[in-house]
């Protein structure tokens, strides 16, 4: 019975400091930074030193590692300068620290230093340190959590994305939103990096030739080209899509993958007739994917859907070594696909 008692106090305890959104944070005397997505803590982390700066250019800002640490060290950067400006000390690898820093790290908890704000950047990659977090959020050290879970999913990518344009009031056009996500679909930072590239560079706003311009080249954006041309059974234009795809140095695997993903998206909103909002909040899609899947899905039956599936899974093996030939491989798939019918009939 003891075991259940001690952990229900600190459930409880995470509801009793303020949570703030990454993209709006602010000082407090003690900041934890949780979770793994790092662009996310990064802006952050980044976004409490502008506040603390524009306060008072004057800002001290220390670095310290919580895996490499030498005793002493967090209170003798907090303590107050002669002169008394305010303090930022940025803590990484809280998720690694050090006992010698667990044990001071608590000690300051119950005592911060007037003017210092310490911000504590744990990746929850291990329990490693849980004991402090769990003191934070029970409200000691008077501190604010800024989670910034893993993006993974597509509809979370779109809402990354759409935040960053957001956050510039800067418009930009839907299918050109999907186009740019699409691009980097694989890598969080280099989204983020190309959205603040057409912010900066764009005077007006951003339309499918502006993405298409700047990413086009991107295998991604690319194999989304071959598979949206093949499931629109447009057989012609899907064969040379995916000849200029290849000629441009496209990876099969995830030409497969770009397929694969909207067929699977497919087969989940067919035959169901929710409203686009429900269906999509279910499902953790966006309306428009939902809206677009069901576009897709003119002109195909369960039959053909299927046997698409199967044609994707084929190649998906074959491109990823289970044959010599990627690119018959390919084509045999697009054929499918886009002809809705067996290969070869």
């Amino acid at each position: 019975m003891a075991s259940p008692a001690r952990r229900a106090p600190a459930k409880a305890a995470r509801s009793a400091i303020p949570q703030l959104s990454w993209r709006a944070p602010q000082p407090a005397p003690i900041v934890l930074v949780s979770g793994p997505e790092e662009v996310c803590a990064e802006r952050a982390i980044a976004g409490v030193r502008d506040y603390l700066r524009a306060e008072d250019p004057t800002l001290e800002v220390s670095d310290i590692r919580a895996d490499d640490y030498a005793a002493g060290t967090l209170l003798g950067v907090t303590s107050p300068s002669l002169f008394g400006e305010p303090r930022l000390v940025r803590v990484s690898g809280v998720e690694k620290c050090s006992d010698t820093f667990l044990t001071e790290a608590l000690a300051y908890l119950a005592a911060p230093q007037d003017g210092a704000t310490v911000v504590l950047r744990h990746t929850g990659a291990t329990v490693r340190g849980k004991k402090l977090l769990d003191a934070i959020r029970a409200g000691e050290g008077s501190g604010v959590e800024i989670a910034c879970p893993a993006v993974k999913r597509d509809s979370d990518r779109f809402d990354f994305a759409a935040g960053e344009f957001q956050a510039a009031r800067k418009r930009i056009a839907p299918t050109a939103l999907r186009a740019l996500v699409s691009a980097f679909a694989d890598d969080l930072t280099e989204l983020a990096a190309a959205c603040q590239q057409l912010i900066a560079d764009v005077p007006g706003d951003i339309t499918d030739q502006v993405v298409e311009r700047y990413y086009g080249g991107r295998v991604e954006t690319s194999a989304f080209t071959v598979a949206d041309t093949a499931i629109a059974g447009r057989y012609g234009e899907a064969l040379i899509a995916l000849r200029h795809a290849l000629a441009s140095g496209a990876d099969p695997v995830p030409l497969v993958a770009a397929v694969a993903m909207k067929l699977r998206t497919m087969a989940r909103v067919a035959g169901n007739r929710e409203p686009a909002a429900a269906l999509a909040s279910r499902l953790g899609m966006k309306d428009w994917q939902v809206d677009r899947a069901r576009r897709d899905l003119v002109g195909w039956n369960e039959e053909s859907l299927g046997r698409a599936i199967q044609a994707t899974a084929r190649a998906d093996a074959e491109v990823k070594g289970g044959s010599r030939d990627a690119v018959f491989a390919l084509e045999r798939m697009i054929t499918v696909i886009a002809t809705r019918a067996p290969y070869g009939a």
